[in-house]
């Protein structure tokens, strides 16, 4: 059973930066497609990056050129770098993992961009 534990988040001021990270357990690594979402309040959760196993990446028009998502292999970890950040970027951040039509999500952690 894959587990995905999130940190990073907190409370930060617009045009500020926060980087997210993602632990997973519990899975090939290597071989997954790893993802962000966030849901905002009152919104749809919604995509905001996606990286698959051999680095292709694809991320949400809102933020492209903003955040930037990476892995480490070696550490089964997966960061979300968010820089001039919004307030439209206040949300709930989900780490997600896919492998073999099998999909998991983190329990989250709140980004808040406010002054």
């Amino acid at each position: 059973q894959v587990q995905l534990v999130e940190s990073g988040g907190g409370l930060v001021q617009p045009g500020g930066s926060l980087r997210l990270s993602c632990a997973a357990s519990g899975s090939i690594f290597s071989i997954s497609t790893m993802g962000w979402y966030r849901q905002a309040p009152r919104k749809l959760r919604e995509l905001v990056a996606r990286i698959t196993s051999g680095g292709s990446t694809v991320s949400a028009d809102s933020v492209k050129g903003r955040f930037t998502i990476s892995r480490d292999n070696a550490k089964n970890t997966v960061y979300l770098q968010m820089n001039s950040l919004k307030p439209a970027a206040t949300a709930v951040y989900y780490c997600t993992h896919a492998c073999l039509a099998s999909v998991s999500w983190g329990r989250g952690t709140q980004v808040t961009v406010s002054s």
